[in-house]
């Protein structure tokens, strides 16, 4: 089974660009929003059954459960298995993942630090998570070009460029 996993897995990374070129989406957008909920459907199921059945704290344990687990311990074990495959990739975070990471960090712990929920509390998450999906599908980086300053705003410019004319 995990051998399926694998070689599907393969398929969907493989098939992000093309995507990407489809829908006229970005790369980012594709990889950083659908694909973790895609991914990840069935513990967002899981989180919001346990919600409905007033055990908050399960869901939450399985939320961030999950987010802690892929940053303390998938991530850097994809660094080092590419390390050992001799494939380049290092956590060389651009700015706008960096600050969309500790945005998210910070609006959850604000939200999470008294241990009571309202109705608002999750609009303020939902509305943290839109803005950051937002950013991602307006921001487009060449693949083979690591994003700053200077490109964002070049590609912009040039985005407004291209709009004019058509």
């Amino acid at each position: 089974m995990t051998a399926i996993i694998a070689l599907l897995s393969e398929y969907v990374v493989g098939t992000i660009e093309a995507a990407s070129d489809s829908w006229g989406v970005s790369v980012s957008f594709i990889s950083i929003i659908l694909l973790p909920i895609v991914g990840n459907a069935a513990e967002h199921a899981g989180a919001v059954i346990f919600a409905f059945k007033n055990k908050l704290d399960i869901s939450l344990g399985v939320a961030l459960g999950s987010a802690t687990q892929i940053s303390m311990f998938v991530v850097p074990l994809c660094v080092i298995v590419a390390w050992i495959m001799g494939i380049k990739m290092d956590l060389d975070f651009n700015m706008i993942e960096t600050v969309c990471l500790a945005l998210s960090i910070i609006v959850t712990a604000f939200t999470l630090q008294d241990g009571t929920s309202h109705y608002m509390k999750g609009l303020v998450l939902l509305l943290c998570y839109f803005v950051i999906g937002a950013c991602f599908l307006v921001l487009r980086t060449p693949l083979n070009q690591p994003p700053n300053i200077l490109n964002v705003a070049n590609t912009s410019v040039n985005n407004q460029i291209l709009r004019l004319k058509h």
